[in-house]
Formats: C-alpha cells, sequence, structure tokens
C-alpha cells in the first residue's frame, strides 16, 4: 500500500468566549474548534482525515497547500472624524 503525502496550512484563531477554531483554507468548509491549541490541532487532523477520505469516496481530487506561501499583514490606518 502507496502512502501519499499532503501539506495543509491551518489557522488556528482564538475565540473571545475561550478556545480556538481551527481552519483549514485548502479545504472549503473544513472547519472545527478545540478548547486549548494543542486540541485545536487534533481536531484539526481529525477534520481532514475524514475530510480525505470523503473526497476519495466520491473520486474527487485532494487539493494541497503544498505549493502556497503563507504571509501576514499588519494594518495601520486614521479614524476619521466623527465616528
Amino acid at each position: 500500500m502507496t502512502k501519499s503525502h499532503y501539506h495543509f496550512n491551518v489557522i488556528l484563531r482564538p475565540e473571545p468566549e475561550g478556545g480556538f477554531t481551527a481552519l483549514v483554507p485548502a479545504l472549503p468548509g473544513c472547519i472545527t474548534y478545540g478548547r486549548t491549541l494543542a486540541e485545536a490541532r487534533e481536531m484539526a487532523r481529525d477534520a481532514v482525515a475524514g475530510y480525505i477520505e470523503s473526497l476519495r469516496k466520491h473520486g474527487e481530487p485532494i487539493p494541497s497547500d503544498a505549493e502556497s506561501l503563507v504571509t501576514s499583514l499588519d494594518l495601520e490606518y486614521a479614524q476619521t472624524a466623527g465616528r
């Protein structure tokens, strides 16, 4: 049995009520939640595995973030008067 290797970027976003939402941009709708960073990462791993299993079952291609470049952007702007 051959194994395939895929790379997926995961965004871990802290939530105001606590915990972290995990989003996988390469897999639309693949979003999960964990109470801690470690749990959110594990939940993301499980969600991705289930997503890939569904894609395989339906004969659809499996996307990967292997060629994606990840960056962040900080933006500063002035508040307008009266707002």
